[in-house]
C-alpha cells in the first residue's frame, strides 16, 4: 500500500456544503440515473454498519489499538513470532469472519441490477459484497481478502477457517503444512496485503481502468488516503466522468466530486439507487 502522486486534474467542481443532504441525494440519484457506465468504489465505512470497524476513524481498529497496525505491517509481521502469535489470536476473535451485509451492500446489488457496473473496486477484504448477491466476476479485491491464507515461502493458498482450528488446537503460529512436509519454514498470513507489501499490478491496473471506463464513478465509505487506489477519483475525473462521494466525514478527494453526501451510508445508499418512481425519503 505505497503511496503514490494524486493525478493531477483540471475543472474540478466543489462539493456541496449544504447542512441538508436531501438536495445533494437528489443530485447524485440524478448522475447515477442518468449513466451508462457506473464504477463504484468502495472503503471500510460501508462495513461499519455490519459491526466492522473502520481502521483510521475516531473509533477505528488502529485508533485504538496500535499494536493491531503494527502486526499488518509485513516485516513486523514476517521478523516477529510474537507478532504473528497476536495477529493469529486477533483473527481468531476477529467477528468480521461471522458478520453479515447490511443495507449499503445490499442496494449496490441493487445499482448492480438497475445499471451497467463497470467494476466493484473495494478496498475492503471483509468478502461482504460477495456474500450480499454482487457479481463475483465484478468485485475487486485490491486488499486481498481474509477468509483466505498464503504461504509467503510456496503461494499455498487454503481457507482461512483451516488455520484458525489449528490456532483453536493450540497452534501459536501455525507454519505452511506444504512446506513443513518438505523441511522448509513456510509462514502463514492471510491472504491480504499488508503494509510494506507489493500489491497485486493486475489486480491495481484492472482498478484503474474500471475508473477509466465509467461516466460515473461513487466513492463509498472510504477516506480516499491510500493510495495507488485514491487516484481513481482524480483519474475518472480527468476523463470527463461525474463523481459522487458518499461518507461519513470529509476525505481527501471531496475537492474532485461533482456531489459529496454526508451521513450514515446504510441509510444513504438504499436512497440513492431507489427506483425512479421512488422519491427520496420515501
Amino acid at each position: 500500500m505505497e503511496n503514490e502522486s494524486v493525478i493531477p486534474c483540471e475543472n474540478v467542481v466543489m462539493s456541496s456544503n449544504t447542512s441538508d443532504s436531501a438536495p445533494d441525494i437528489q443530485f447524485a440519484r440524478t448522475l447515477l440515473q442518468a449513466a451508462q457506465r457506473i464504477t463504484v468504489l468502495t472503503g471500510a465505512g460501508i462495513s461499519t454498519d455490519s459491526g466492522i470497524p473502520d481502521f483510521r476513524g475516531p473509533n477505528g481498529l488502529w485508533t485504538k489499538n496500535p499494536t493491531a497496525e503494527k502486526s499488518a505491517t509485513l516485516s513486523h509481521y514476517l521478523g516477529d513470532s510474537e507478532v504473528r502469535e497476536f495477529a493469529w489470536q486477533n483473527r481468531l476473535a476477529n467477528s468480521a469472519h461471522t458478520r453479515q451485509p447490511n443495507n449499503g451492500h445490499r442496494a449496490l446489488v441493487e445499482l448492480e441490477q438497475q445499471h451497467e457496473l463497470v467494476a466493484l473496486v473495494t478496498q475492503n477484504v471483509d468478502g461482504l459484497h460477495q456474500l450480499a448477491g454482487s457479481d463475483a466476476d465484478k468485485v475487486v479485491e485490491v486488499h486481498g481478502t481474509m477468509h483466505w491464507t498464503m504461504c509467503w515461502t510456496c503461494g499455498d493458498r487454503r481457507p482461512m477457517v483451516e488455520a484458525l482450528e489449528r490456532v483453536q488446537a493450540g497452534e501459536s503460529d501455525p507454519d505452511c503444512l506444504v512446506c513443513r512436509a518438505t523441511e522448509r519454514n513456510g509462514i502463514l498470513k492471510s491472504a491480504t496485503i499488508s503494509f510494506g507489501q507489493n500489491l497485486v499490478p493486475e489486480v491495481i491496473e484492472r482498478a484503474m481502468t474500471a475508473a477509466e471506463s465509467c461516466d460515473v464513478l461513487i466513492a463509498i465509505g472510504s477516506t480516499l488516503q491510500v493510495y495507488p487506489v485514491a487516484n481513481m477519483v482524480p483519474l475518472a475525473k480527468r476523463i470527463g466522468a461525474s463523481v459522487i462521494v458518499v461518507n461519513a466525514e470529509a476525505t481527501k478527494m471531496d475537492g474532485y466530486a461533482d456531489v459529496v453526501v454526508r451521513g450514515q451510508i446504510g441509510e444513504i445508499l438504499p436512497t440513492l439507487v431507489a427506483r425512479r418512481n421512488t422519491r427520496p425519503g420515501e
